[in-house]
């Protein structure tokens, strides 16, 4: 599966040229434009399945590095202070990591 099935094409392309600069990324403002955080929380879900590429039900510091990537091949890889800033403005319990749950929030809240 991938994030096309839950997002149009256009919102992915238009979302990305947003935070094309390194240190442009913003989560919330990221799932506002391409329409993320207009979606079921069961869609949230499957996109968090697709981000969480070890399947570890987790999304890691190292996974976020690559998180526009997975919107789009071509995408840049994000910095180490915007997956910093993700893992912070997500991660509710501390861990050092994004789970489901957390993400879903995050997104929804957006």
């Amino acid at each position: 599966m991938s994030i096309s099935s839950v997002l149009s094409a256009d919102a992915i392309s238009s979302a990305l040229k947003e935070c094309q600069g390194p240190d442009s990324f913003c989560p919330k403002k990221f799932f506002q434009s391409c329409g993320l955080n207009k979606k079921s929380p069961q869609e949230v879900k499957k996109v968090f399945g697709i981000l969480d590429n070890d399947a570890s039900g987790f999304i890691e510091e190292e996974e976020l590095k690559f998180f526009l990537q997975r919107f789009s091949p071509g995408a840049r890889v994000l910095t180490e202070k915007e997956t910093k800033g993700f893992i912070s403005a997500a991660d509710d319990d501390g861990d050092g990591q994004i789970g489901v749950e957390e993400f879903t929030a995050m997104v929804l809240s957006a």
